[in-house]
């Protein structure tokens, strides 16, 4: 299904969550000078306007990313990537995690980055150029398993599919649990939505009884509108590097306080 299209959904508050926890590791893993692999499976297009006809329908940026930045201090990875892609692109220009990681990371690591949608990945190409980056316009769940292990072995993967494909919620696990016996060493992301129905329970069941070790972070929102089924958002991390538990906690108090 490629109907999905994340413009919409730009700088919401999932995209907070998602994309300070992501900064947060990867100025972990850049703190040593060893090089390091990025893979993301759906990447979007890397690039949004927060002033364009799909982000202003929904409105959802105003509650998330622009009424948020107070949480993180000035130094903070998350902060500074916006900042880096507003100063390129305009005030209005908003990262998704793919530009995220490529504004963060270093001209020694390596970024790999699928896209099946014809006109996202378009997109995606023109706004990632950069000799370490890499876009594939290909299913993820596969670009993955044929790139793994990456070499360099240190690294990340974001696992972020639309959830519009009911079957996702059974391909993930699987899909996880088969790249983590080919990368060991690989942190692994995946974000997912907080239904009303509870689509995610039996998913992070299977997932945890496969990963006792992994951390799952889970936030409470107002539905972006009336009869909006997503009411939260999460990210199951396994691997995930030292400190991240706290400073998923100070995030956790931070969603606590919206009404």
């Amino acid at each position: 299904m490629l109907s999905y299209q994340h413009a919409y959904h730009a700088g919401n508050l999932a995209d907070v969550q998602k994309h300070a926890l992501l900064a947060q590791v990867l100025a972990y893993l850049t703190r040593k000078d060893k090089p390091l692999s990025y893979i993301e499976t759906h990447s979007g297009r890397g690039l949004y306007d927060l002033t364009g006809v799909e982000a202003q329908k929904t409105g959802e940026a105003a509650k998330g990313v622009q009424a948020t930045q107070s949480w993180f201090a000035a130094d903070h990875p998350y902060r500074q990537a916006v900042q880096r892609v507003r100063k390129t692109h305009g005030k209005t220009a908003y990262p998704g995690s793919p530009l995220i990681a490529q504004s963060l990371l270093r001209p020694s690591d390596s970024l790999h980055l699928a896209e099946l949608h014809p006109q996202e990945f378009t997109a995606l190409r023109q706004a990632l150029r950069a000799p370490n980056t890499r876009c594939y316009h290909q299913n993820g769940f596969d670009l993955a398993q044929s790139l793994c292990p990456p070499e360099p072995r240190r690294g990340v993967m974001v696992i972020d599919p639309s959830w519009e494909v009911k079957t996702d919620y059974q391909t993930v696990p699987k899909f996880m649990a088969s790249i983590a016996r080919k990368w060991n060493v690989g942190i692994l992301m995946l974000w997912y939505p907080i239904l009303r129905d509870g689509s995610h329970k039996a998913m992070l069941t299977s997932l945890s009884n496969s990963f006792p070790d992994a951390l799952r972070h889970e936030v409470s929102f107002p539905a972006a509108r009336d009869g909006h089924r997503m009411i939260g958002s999460g990210m199951f991390i396994v691997n995930p590097p030292w400190g991240l538990d706290d400073f998923a906690r100070d995030l956790s108090r931070n969603f606590a306080r919206l009404k």
